[in-house]
């Protein structure tokens, strides 16, 4: 079976708009290819920086993610928007990329929904990705055992994984979120989807591939 790789970032708002198409792309099919999410650490090291660093930009780009691709921001991620000096976010890649390793060991074949799940508690219910409870609902989703859990968030062994797909996205040369490629062999890769792309588009794509 072929691999799908979803080339992704918690923080990026385009993949939030996104991450309807992706569900539906790896549930038409998953009899098909496998699919697998990798985290692209768009904001890491000396790029992680408080909100209010980026409100401003967020604030304009919002309404565009949402007339072009039908989602909707939560007034409670909104707020911080609004209030950036009021707001204690801190933009930070890491954490949910390792909280994804972690899922991939319980659930592989979920991890389209589980990043979706991921970016909702973001963008719509106002929950801090750089925050350990902010997963805690989404433990109780998928009957995973929190203790264990937040064990592995805090293991080395997990940062490593998690880097390990920073690092996988950059040999891809994955330049943007979100971003689809198909795995064809060991060295080849075709690049499916750059930006935003409507689920047509992409169905299109995905029954040209199956056609090869």
């Amino acid at each position: 079976m072929k691999t799908i790789y979803y080339c992704y970032d918690a923080y990026c708002g385009w993949c939030y708009g996104f991450s309807g198409v992706m569900k539906k792309l790896s549930e038409t099919y998953k009899e098909h290819f496998y699919f697998e999410v990798l985290s692209g650490g768009m904001i890491v090291g000396e790029h992680v920086k408080p909100i209010s660093a980026i409100a401003s930009y967020i604030k304009e780009a919002y309404p565009t993610v949402e007339e072009r691709t039908g989602v909707k921001f939560g007034e409670d991620f909104l707020w911080h928007i609004n209030n950036p000096d009021k707001s204690d976010w801190y933009l930070n890649s890491l954490k949910p990329a390792i909280a994804l390793s972690v899922f991939k060991d319980y659930y592989p074949d979920n991890q389209v929904a589980f990043a979706a799940d991921l970016q909702y508690a973001l963008n719509f219910e106002g929950r801090d990705l750089d925050d350990d409870e902010a997963y805690r609902h989404l433990l109780e989703k998928y009957t995973i055992h929190p203790e264990e859990f937040y064990t592995k968030l805090k293991s080395p062994e997990y940062k490593k994984l998690a880097e390990e797909e920073f690092e996988m996205c950059r040999q891809l040369q994955v330049r943007g979120f979100p971003a689809v490629l198909l795995q064809a062999n060991d060295n080849k890769f075709y690049m499916l989807g750059n930006g935003y792309t409507d689920y047509e588009t992409m169905d299109q794509r995905f029954k040209q591939v199956l056609e090869l």
